[in-house]
């Protein structure tokens, strides 16, 4: 509105009323309350929209969405839903689908929006496994057609409003997701299929335990590091495309340093009931290779990350400082998931 209409509208405003002039201290109160109303609307719904789903059973949803599609579950189906579950409860959350929001409160809220990236990495990786690996018997077998094309649009560019919007594509990626899983409990239709074998296990760990690494180094750098180069370390002949020195300082960015802990945060939560839907449907392969129990330990660490935050900001002490760091304590439970997940590979792989 321009300056020339509300000089208008405030005139008419003024005719109208048997005061005349003095109507316009009144005026101006009643837009300044309104907007302040307004404001604190924004910020009470920003807060309600910034609470993230806490820990479901990931049995419990399988069941669920089984029993509501009168399908059996047959291995490989509770790991299904459960990203299923994850996506459904990333669209659906207070607020939705936060990200790509281009008015308050949503423009506002980073840390959820940092959180969700966290979720939708977890979501892509398990989607390009499952494409990939889960439900091909070998290299030379065939991709199954719904998770071909669940997977791009999972991997759809996560900041998009409109034309198409981000939950749009993530939606019909669910809906392929739902397809597979009806044709993986149909005991007439043997296309689909999960296969729970070590090696396809693996195969995802890799992916995770690559994620995990990178956040746990984010997240220690908060305070800033002296780091010795091992870029190279252990292997003579080794090369890189551009030199760098014996040592390097690495610090995350202060404006970063909460984008980084949300984003781990989500993570853990993805990871943690991807995890715990292995548990169940790779439970004979894990019992053959005593590795059972190295697979709950991993959960164990990724539940202590999800702890209530009685902080109200993010904050960033010295390591051994008066003021607690909150990145170096997430650090030290990412960094022992981390180090878990490499021994349950090296298990899968040789035990």
């Amino acid at each position: 509105m321009s300056k020339w209409q509300f000089s208008q509208i405030k005139e008419w405003i003024r005719n109208k009323l048997p005061s005349g002039g003095n109507s316009m201290p009144w005026l101006n109160t009643a837009v300044g309350a309104s907007l302040g109303i307004l404001l604190v609307f924004l910020i009470i719904l920003g807060v309600y929209w910034s609470n993230q789903p806490g820990i479901f059973s990931v049995v419990q949803k399988a069941n669920e969405h089984a029993d509501s599609q009168g399908r059996n579950v047959v291995v490989g189906y509770t790991t299904v839903a459960t990203l299923y579950e994850l996506g459904d409860r990333l669209l659906n959350k207070p607020g939705g689908f936060i990200t790509n929001d281009k008015m308050p409160p949503g423009l506002w809220l980073d840390n959820i929006s940092h959180w969700e990236l966290g979720v939708l990495v977890q979501i892509r990786d398990l989607s390009r496994a499952l494409r990939k690996d889960f439900a091909r018997s070998q290299s030379q077998s065939t991709e199954d057609n719904d998770l071909s094309q669940a997977e791009p649009k999972f991997h759809f560019d996560n900041s998009s409003w409109m034309l198409p919007a981000s939950e749009s594509e993530y939606k019909e990626a669910l809906l392929y997701l739902d397809r597979y899983l009806a044709r993986l409990a149909d005991p007439n239709n043997p296309q689909a299929q999960f296969y729970a074998r070590a090696d396809n296990l693996n195969s995802w760990l890799a992916d995770v335990e690559t994620r995990l690494g990178s956040l746990s180094q984010q997240l220690s750098a908060s305070v800033g590091q002296i780091r010795v180069n091992t870029n190279l370390a252990g292997e003579p002949n080794a090369q890189q495309s551009t030199g760098q020195g014996d040592q390097e300082k690495i610090r995350t960015p202060w404006l970063e340093i909460d984008d980084t802990f949300y984003e781990a945060r989500g993570t853990a939560w993805a990871l943690l009931h991807l995890l715990k839907a292995v548990e169940v449907d790779f439970e004979s392969v894990l019992e053959k290779k005593n590795a059972l129990v190295s697979l709950q330990q991993i959960i164990r660490e990724l539940e202590e990350t999800q702890a209530s935050i009685w902080s109200p900001i993010i904050l960033n002490g010295s390591g051994f400082g008066l003021v607690a760091n909150h990145s170096l304590v997430m650090a030290n439970y990412i960094s022992r998931a981390n180090a878990a997940i490499s021994d349950l590979r090296d298990l899968l792989q040789n035990g």
